[in-house]
């Protein structure tokens, strides 16, 4: 088995790589940056997010194990102090995997378009201005939109930004996307639904946008997109993110964990 370490630069994740790298060589795994089976993320889910995007390019021959350092995440399962069972789980034991739903975002711009994967959520705005823009569901018209954004979410991505904006919390088995709004004008003369729409799969979304060159459109974390856009489309990915699971953490245990009782550690 060929794996990768993927890491951030914080003094205890630095330490704790070293010890990984130990155990993989102990176990006689190799360590392949370029073409891994598994990519072991060691660090929080910021990190494993960027894990992600440094491997989209092949999530058809990856799979993905997260180290959590400090607080357990959505995307983190193993300990730092269990990092010896995990390398001994990864060579002795047959694991299953778990996969999620992905964002697939294009972008339109005046002469071309561009593609990108979103693990958690694309959010679309304005850098002063209210965003205006009408939004398509399957291509029919559903509303017109103004306000400070919107936020297109992944069933996994739902509990980040798209909860702290009132968005619901969806389980990562629903091959599903959210938009939710972002501070809609909602008066006698604007009129949204105000609330979170949850998109099955076979459907999509597109907000068709007045040329400008103010936008700020971001995926995950970064921004990918501020002039020149006329609309933006969001759908399921054919794509999946796939995930070593050897141990089973119910995501409704992890959202309690997380968010009421705080005991995840």
């Amino acid at each position: 088995m060929k794996v990768a370490i993927f890491y951030n630069h914080e003094k205890q994740s630095l330490e704790a790589v070293k010890k990984l790298k130990e155990l993989l060589l102990q176990f006689f795994f190799v360590l392949d940056e370029k073409n891994p089976d598994v990519i072991l993320s060691v660090g929080g889910d910021g990190t494993l997010l960027s894990a992600f995007h440094k491997y989209e390019k092949q999530l058809d021959k990856v799979q993905f194990v997260g180290i959590h350092i400090g607080h357990l995440g959505f995307y983190t399962d193993w300990h730092e102090f269990e990092m010896e069972e995990l390398v001994r789980a990864l060579k002795e034991k047959s694991a299953d995997s778990v996969s999620y739903p992905l964002l697939d975002v294009v972008v339109e711009y005046e002469e071309k378009s561009k593609h990108f994967l979103a693990l958690n959520e694309s959010t679309l705005r304005r850098e002063s201005k209210t965003l205006v823009g009408d939004i398509y569901i399957h291509d029919e018209f559903f509303e017109s939109f103004r306000g400070d954004g919107l936020s297109v979410s992944t069933p996994t991505g739902s509990t980040a930004h798209n909860k702290s904006i009132g968005g619901a919390v969806i389980h990562p088995s629903i091959n599903a996307l959210q938009l939710t709004e972002i501070a809609s004008l909602n008066n006698r003369l604007f009129r949204t639904l105000g609330s979170p729409i949850v998109i099955g799969a076979h459907e999509w979304i597109k907000v068709q946008l007045s040329l400008s060159d103010d936008y700020m459109i971001t995926v995950d974390r970064e921004v990918v997109a501020s002039k020149n856009v006329q609309a933006v489309n969001f759908r399921i990915a054919k794509e999946r993110v796939h995930f070593v699971s050897y141990r089973h953490l119910h995501f409704w245990d992890r959202v309690k964990e997380s968010f009421i009782t705080g005991r995840l550690s």
